[in-house]
């Protein structure tokens, strides 16, 4: 499994813990839960086509870097939300 594939992962669940926990949110936080599954969609889409592509070294590398910060991204845009839900 790859650092990708582990980041992946590691979102999906706390995007699944975050989704039973909306229906108490502020709309701020609901605002950012928007724009957060936008870009988890984006970044799923890229994270599959990293796999086909990795087979391309400096492409693969690239798109790894920039799949890392899109995912570091989302991870704290959910704490965020998290936070935000306990106040």
């Amino acid at each position: 499994m790859t650092d990708i594939d582990e980041l992946l992962e590691e979102l999906k669940q706390k995007r699944d813990e975050l989704r039973v926990k909306m229906h108490l949110a502020s709309k701020d936080a609901k605002d950012e839960w928007e724009e957060l599954e936008e870009k988890m969609e984006e970044f799923s889409g890229k994270a599959k086509q990293f796999a086909n592509d990795a087979k391309i070294k400096e492409t693969g590398e690239g798109l790894g870097d920039a799949l890392g910060k899109l995912g570091h991204e989302i991870k704290l845009g959910y704490e965020r939300v998290r936070d935000a839900i306990k106040d």
